[in-house]
């Protein structure tokens, strides 16, 4: 077999305990406007607060949604974006789970190129760059802090939809397991449980060829000798782990594995689907 790959994740993942506190720094690479999107449960955080004060501690102007709802309702999306318009971002930051960084994805999409959400659904329908993301999740599950799809709940027809494009990948993943100390052990399990099956359908997919033009008709290409080492990772860390991050939620170093785990889990999926 002729080894074949490819990879798209953001231009820079940082991981490790304390890393929330670096949010200011990175944040200004890219500009002087924040637009914040988190749900209503960690906005009234201590810890939010504290990341919300660095931010403008460093002469950041931060505008911050604090609406996001489950399963992002696609009409949710185009609300933010009108309160958005007039601040004028540089940079959107998402902060949460996985509904939280999908919003943001789709928040800068519109920002970025108008329309509404319903044009961009499936694969390569993004039309080029959006406005910067920096990702930060608060649970360890989907690993959408660095893929390229945003999924929405569509009404219209009752199920969920993505949309899928490299454009939609973060600039920046910051990842600090210290964030997800204080999840229950219900969502702790639950998430962990989609990221180990993130990695196992990344690692038991089929391989799709080896034809250089894969990569640009298609977001996901199937398995490759890239993502099944990201896919192990994943499954190695979970495996040794995840039953005690949900059995002792202080236990940092369980918490760092699983969070690890969910981002390799993203890392492989993101690209054999």
């Amino acid at each position: 077999m002729t080894l074949f790959a490819a990879l798209r994740l953001p231009r820079e993942i940082l991981f490790g305990k304390g890393q929330r506190h670096v949010l200011p720094t990175v944040a200004a690479r890219f500009g002087r406007r924040a637009l914040v999107c988190t749900d209503e449960r960690f906005a009234g955080t201590m810890v939010f607060a504290d990341i919300i004060k660095s931010l403008q501690s460093a002469s950041i102007e931060v505008l911050v949604h604090d609406h996001v709802l489950p399963d992002v309702p696609r009409d949710t999306v185009g609300i933010c974006v009108e309160e958005a318009k007039g601040f004028r971002p540089d940079i959107v930051i998402g902060i949460g789970g996985g509904s939280c960084l999908d919003f943001a994805k789709c928040t800068t999409l519109l920002l970025s190129h108008g329309g509404k959400l319903q044009d961009y659904y499936g694969e390569f329908k993004v039309p080029g760059p959006t406005l910067p993301l920096i990702a930060v999740p608060t649970t360890a599950g989907t690993g959408s802090e660095v893929t390229p799809v945003a999924v929405i709940s569509d009404p219209d027809r009752t199920l969920k939809v993505g949309i899928s494009s490299p454009h939609l990948i973060a600039a920046v993943a910051l990842c600090d397991p210290e964030l997800t100390m204080t999840c229950p052990p219900g969502l702790t399990a639950i998430a962990g449980a989609d990221a180990l099956t993130h990695a196992i359908e990344a690692f038991t997919a089929m391989r799709r060829g080896e034809d250089p033009n894969l990569p640009q008709q298609h977001v996901f290409i199937g398995k490759t000798a890239l993502t099944d080492h990201f896919a192990l990772l994943a499954i190695k860390l979970l495996g040794r782990s995840l039953e005690k991050a949900c059995s002792d939620g202080t236990d940092a170093d369980a918490r760092a594995d699983v969070m690890m785990g969910a981002l390799a889990a993203g890392c492989a999926f993101g690209t054999a689907g």
